[in-house]
């Protein structure tokens, strides 16, 4: 028997309807917002996938050679194909908003908040913006999305890649290790304070640079706080100042945006993509920390023009929709889902014709039905019914249709009475709505 490879999954009906469930609200939301669809393809060559990835990421890229002998890949994340297509669009009106949802690729160990090597992302970009009111906004996309699908307690750490610049100039760190220093920083939820600190030897920083830097990164918790603090530390560090600066701006955006309780400062907030140029930014769910991260991103504004496009700038997050789903699951956030049929259509002996018919007008009406299609006997479609879970079934039989009538079964009350087919819709929606009336926030 052949199994899916280590890091992927099936995912059958029950376990496909929670993430179309996260799709369908991300969706939403994203358009609500102005956001317009948008999707690249899933490979690309190798040299525009390690562009800017950083070096961890480039080992993590699913590589091969295709059949013409090129060097391509699977895309890591989102963001790569929209900065190149956006790169070969020079007539594109900014800003460009889009959102996308599709699958991503990452040879890495799984474990407990990355248990795939092949999942889904979700993500929002604005493309021509420089103003943190953009960096804001994607922030506030995901929070909407996450709090529409049931998880109320987030918080939201932030902080600049260009804060973390100024760190390496007041530490007396080498500042051609700027990247190499933040790629070890970002390990510190992985590896702890110890393990970032033997990284930063390792790069061949003295001892006092190392202390130095553990120190700078130890500053979080309330905005106004924290930020006062980091200014007075990078006086005369402009780097690091433009990026208090900028935080600064983004939060009071959010506080109008009536998120601004949920942001957090952490200095110690990296992100491992080498492309990150300015706000950087992560979700959370408290109580939830062994998942990780719910959603993540920051600015990117020199990536466009590495693709081979004009200085454009961009920002963007994404949502990691296997790890929403795990902690939704936790909550029992997928109680109401159920069987995904609302109504099973059951042929009896010559009713096939009169089947299909009753089909095609419980569907207008916007109901899921399912016909039996195997010519089976009444028992044993009642059976299948009950397996599926599908509360209600319409027998359609020759003298029923003779009469204009079908026999309606509720399969949860055991109850079965004829209805006619002027009255069906109704007395269905009376037992189910309608998924196409029903909406998505019920």
């Amino acid at each position: 028997m052949f199994k899916p490879l280590r890091g992927t999954q099936d995912l059958p009906p029950e376990e496909m309807a929670k993430r179309l469930r996260v799709f369908e609200v991300f969706r939403e939301v994203a358009e609500s917002y102005g956001y317009q669809p948008f999707e690249a393809p899933s490979m690309e060559s190798w040299e525009l996938l390690t562009l800017k990835s950083g070096e961890d990421v480039a080992r993590q890229i699913y590589f091969f050679k295709d059949k013409a002998g090129r060097d391509v890949g699977l895309r890591f994340d989102l963001t790569i194909g929209l900065a190149r297509y956006v790169a070969s669009r020079r007539d594109l009106p900014l800003p460009f908003k889009r959102y996308s949802i599709g699958k991503v690729w990452r040879y890495e160990r799984p474990s407990a908040g990355r248990r795939l090597r092949e999942f889904y992302q979700a993500d929002v970009d604005v493309v021509g913006s420089s103003s943190p009111l953009s960096d804001a906004e994607v922030i506030a996309v995901a929070v909407d999305c996450l709090r529409r699908l049931g998880l109320e307690d987030l918080t939201v750490r932030v902080n600049d890649r260009r804060i973390l610049e100024g760190f390496v100039e007041v530490s007396g760190a080498p500042k051609e290790l700027s990247l190499d220093v933040f790629r070890a920083i970002d390990k510190l939820d992985k590896i702890g304070e110890d393990g970032v600190a033997e990284e930063l030897r390792k790069l061949g920083l003295e001892d006092g640079q190392v202390e130095r830097l553990m120190e700078l990164i130890s500053a979080k918790g309330d905005p106004d706080r924290v930020l006062s603090e980091l200014e007075q530390t990078l006086r005369g560090v402009e780097v690091g100042l433009e990026g208090c600066r900028v935080l600064r701006e983004l939060l009071e955006y959010s506080e109008h945006m009536g998120i601004g309780d949920l942001l957090n400062v952490d200095a110690s907030l990296a992100r491992g993509l080498d492309y990150y140029t300015g706000p950087i930014f992560e979700v959370h769910v408290r109580g939830e920390e062994d998942v990780g991260s719910v959603a993540g991103g920051g600015r990117y504004d020199t990536l466009i023009q590495l693709c081979g496009g004009k200085p454009t700038p961009a920002t963007g997050i994404s949502l990691g929709v296997e790890r929403v789903v795990l902690v939704m699951e936790r909550k029992g956030l997928f109680s109401d889902l159920g069987p995904g049929i609302d109504v099973y259509v059951a042929p009896v002996g010559a009713g096939v014709g009169k089947a299909l018919e009753v089909s095609g007008i419980l569907r207008e009406a916007g109901f899921r039905v399912y016909v039996d299609v195997m010519g089976r006997r009444l028992s044993k479609q009642l059976e299948h019914a009950s397996k599926l879970g599908v509360r209600v079934v319409v027998i359609v039989g020759p003298r029923e249709a003779q009469r204009g009538v079908v026999a309606l079964r509720d399969m949860e009350l055991e109850a079965q009475r004829e209805v006619g087919l002027e009255r069906l819709v109704e007395e269905v929606s009376s037992i189910v709505r309608p998924p196409r009336r029903r909406g998505l926030s019920s």
